[in-house]
């Protein structure tokens, strides 16, 4: 049998988020554009690999502009037909994901979608459901209409690029505690999706593997959002709502489903380096440093 072909896509989009009211404790543009050097760290941490690592060409352009309901509208679009191209080109069997804010899972998610035939499952362990619509006009950063973008929901500029849909039954989430908005909630009973409380996979993975046994998938992608997990433990990401699953929790869901079911896709997104922005800032004041 031929070997699967596996790649590592570092993916440092930073213009879904508009995140900058919630880190005052770093400058606007470090803020927006700390996804950059996140999705970059978390390559540097991650074990070496002998898979082809490609980064998608992300645009540094920080005169944002918001069109169609979405912030930083254009890069975004450019971006997303270019992330397309480049992984169609290579065409992968399994793709990593290194984000870069929650919109990462979005074109290698649909894109394993098409090539399996829709016979694919996701698990999006997030504290936030990412199910908001451009016309909700109630928050315009892209990241939380990562999901909706995934079903085929939203902008048609958009979703007309994207190779494929995933319906919502089957989309999992797990981790969620936090819809933000009454709206959400209501949308989330509309589209009758599911999700699992941190509480609910504290112990053990079997609700999980229950749920994703009934959709009769055999290919699981995973979005990993670092917001999901406790901020008493560790705050890696923007979110810091309490009462999230803890890192081994996460470790341990992940890899029961891989025990079980094919990994198609993993996503690693959100993480928001502070500690390592503020050192960057530090070290850019020093003498000979250039």
């Amino acid at each position: 049998m031929n070997k699967l072909k596996t790649i590592r896509l570092i993916y440092p989009q930073w213009q879904g988020g508009n995140i900058t009211r919630l880190i005052p404790d770093l400058p606007p543009n470090d803020a927006s554009q700390g996804y950059i050097l996140g999705a970059h760290l978390l390559n540097f941490l991650a074990p070496k690999t002998e898979n082809q690592t490609i980064t998608i060409p992300i645009s540094e352009d920080t005169n944002r502009i918001e069109e169609n309901g979405i912030i930083d509208y254009k890069p975004i679009l450019k971006q997303t037909k270019e992330a397309l191209n480049i992984i169609k080109e290579l065409n992968p069997d399994k793709i990593l994901t290194l984000g870069g804010e929650c919109s990462v899972s979005v074109v290698p998610f649909t894109y394993l979608a098409e090539k399996y035939n829709n016979d694919i499952a996701v698990i999006w362990i997030d504290a936030h459901p990412d199910i908001t619509l451009p016309e909700d006009k109630t928050y315009n950063g892209y990241h939380a209409m990562a999901v909706t973008a995934i079903m085929g929901k939203g902008d048609k500029g958009i979703i007309s690029t994207l190779p494929a849909q995933i319906t919502p039954d089957k989309i999992l989430f797990v981790g969620l505690r936090d819809w933000e908005r009454e709206e959400i909630k209501k949308r989330q009973k509309e589209y009758n999706m599911k999700h699992l409380t941190p509480d609910e996979v504290s112990e053990n993975s079997s609700k999980i593997l229950e749920w994703i046994k009934n959709t009769g998938v055999k290919h699981v992608v995973i979005h990993f959002d670092m917001d999901v997990l406790e901020p008493n433990e560790i705050i890696p990401a923007v979110g810091v709502v309490p009462d999230g699953m803890k890192i081994n929790e996460v470790i341990r869901v992940i890899n029961d489903i891989s025990k079980e079911y094919d990994i198609a896709g993993l996503t690693v997104a959100e993480p928001m380096p502070r500690i390592a922005i503020k050192l960057r800032n530090m070290l850019k004041q020093l003498p000979l440093m250039d």
